[in-house]
């Protein structure tokens, strides 16, 4: 069979830095081929050389026997190449439509259109509504529109950059089908992910990265996680220590936390009530989209409450009070988008990490301590294993998962008596995802309190102690880890609670009441 794609002695460097070294690799019709690494192993450097964003300083690329030079994404299009990015190339401004029509050529936005992309997003499990504007949606449901806008292409290779890292389970197994389905119609993938066990689970073949270079190439399906995970990271993948929960006082409160979605399309929070004290961690299931956002907003100042005491904060009355002041109180604050809102692009790491963590001795007499900033962002990446060319190299210029360990630990570092994250480990290789994990429970065990939301149910049954659901803008009982289960919390993610009884708990519709 010939090759649907060939690179020979693909070569990129940035500076300093080799992303990709002499790498080789074949993919054939119908082949569903992992790309594995660590952050920063020149995975991603790699898809986008493929697809034309990224031009090597060194090697050819064949396209089903022919060499062609892929100068551009439009280019790589024309040939029949999609590609999902992990950091989305959406517009905002612009409607769902608005930005699938900009892939899509001889195209314009229509009903015709709009009917193609609901047509397309329920049959794969993916619904978009054509017509609502992205900023209004939540990163999950930003990740739908990329992979939907891929689909309408028909692309003859499917380029996927970690697409389930916010996806719910039930959508990875319709994406799975889909991806399967497409590969037996002759439809090459390209499938990046830090999920071994997705990788076990759908490919036919796995080519590894580290340190630019190939290290080596495998059948996924007669592996073991651990052994792809040694692959990998060149060793044993790093184990989390999670100790008997010892909870104090009440750190955050939340009481009848009630919110009107604040555009068209998002979630109104109704009757919100939440505690999670010193020495735990809470976490928060759910589907994207069913309030998580805006509860976030809620807790972390960005939007404040009518009402001084639907937010309590180590004894005192927040509601009112913005994000500055919160975090005055202690918090310490991880949103789910990386860039942009976790960390402003264009500004160095250590301006980033003066954004937040101004109070750690990097001001004094109205005056930046210059020094103390870069110290603080180098022992950030010194502490954390993040991959960058310094303190002074661009937010934008990391990977995602080192971004993602920098504003971590950038967080951490300031010693927060309460840490609410989104997403801890969205985009992060295997074993830096055991060092956050590692990390957040570290806290816990020191004292602080943790309030995790995620749709990594896997994660949060190993780090959490208690676990609570969110959705359609309620949130269930927070009931402990271990008197619950993936079963049960997926029912819940579902909707199914939307009683409550005479004490206020919920019940499922089918419950005595």
């Amino acid at each position: 069979m010939s090759p649907r794609l060939q690179l020979s002695g693909i070569t990129k460097r940035y500076a300093n830095v080799v992303a990709n070294n002499a790498i080789d690799l074949t993919v054939l019709p119908g082949e569903i081929h992992a790309v594995l690494g660590e952050n920063g192993a020149g995975k991603s450097t790699l898809m986008k050389i493929i697809y034309g964003a990224v031009k090597p300083d060194a090697g050819t690329i064949a396209w089903e026997g022919v060499p062609v030079t892929i100068a551009n994404p439009a280019r790589a299009r024309r040939l029949g190449i999609g590609m999902v990015f992990q950091h989305f190339s959406l517009f905002e401004t612009l409607t769902v439509a608005d930005n699938i029509v900009l892939a899509l050529e001889n195209e314009r936005t229509s009903v015709e259109l709009s009917d193609r992309i609901r047509d397309v997003s329920n049959r794969y499990g993916l619904p978009l509504d054509p017509d609502r504007h992205v900023h209004t949606m939540s990163v999950g449901e930003r990740q739908r529109v990329e992979i939907v806008r891929c689909l309408l292409q028909e692309p003859r290779l499917l380029i996927m950059d970690e697409p389930t890292s916010v996806l719910t389970p039930q959508a990875v197994d319709k994406l799975f089908a889909t991806l399967r389905r497409l590969a037996t119609e002759g439809c090459s993938v390209l499938y990046i992910s830090h999920k071994l066990n997705e990788i076990r689970a759908l490919c036919h073949k796995a080519t590894v990265l580290r340190g630019g270079r190939v290290t080596g190439d495998c059948d996924p399906r007669h592996e073991s996680s651990s052994s792809l995970a040694r692959m990998m990271i060149g060793g044993e993948l790093p184990q989390t220590q999670h100790r008997a929960a010892h909870a104090g006082a009440d750190v955050l409160v939340v009481r009848k936390l009630t919110l009107a979605a604040d555009d068209l399309f998002g979630t109104s929070l109704s009757d919100i009530d939440l505690s999670v004290r010193a020495g735990e961690i809470v976490g928060i299931a759910g589907v994207s989209g069913n309030g998580q956002r805006e509860l976030m907003t809620a807790l972390s100042g960005e939007r404040r409450q009518d009402e001084a005491d639907t937010v309590t904060l180590l004894g005192t009355a927040a509601g009112r009070m913005g994000a500055a002041q919160r975090r005055a109180l202690g918090l310490a604050f991880v949103p789910e988008e990386r860039l942009g809102r976790g960390a402003v692009p264009e500004m160095s790491l250590a301006e980033n990490a003066l954004l937040t963590a101004y109070r750690k001795g990097m001001v004094a007499h109205q005056f930046v301590r210059a020094g103390v900033v870069r110290d603080y962002a180098a022992r950030t990446l010194r502490t954390y294993g993040v991959n960058a060319a310094g303190p002074d190299a661009t937010a934008r210029s990391l990977s995602g998962g080192n971004l993602q360990k920098f504003i971590i630990g950038r967080e951490l570092g300031q010693h927060p008596r309460l840490l609410i994250v989104a997403q801890p480990t969205w985009g992060v290789d295997v074993g830096s995802a055991a060092q956050i994990r590692q990390a957040l429970l570290d806290l816990r065990d020191r004292g602080g309190a943790v309030l995790v939301v995620s749709e990594e149910l896997d994660e949060l049954f190993e780090i959490c102690d208690r676990l609570a659901v969110i959705a359609q803008g309620r949130l269930s009982d927070a009931k402990p880890v271990a008197e619950t289960n993936a079963e049960e919390i997926g029912l819940l993610m579902s909707g199914v609670f939307i009683h409550r009884d005479g004490e206020g708990r919920y019940l499922r519709p089918d419950s005595s009441r």
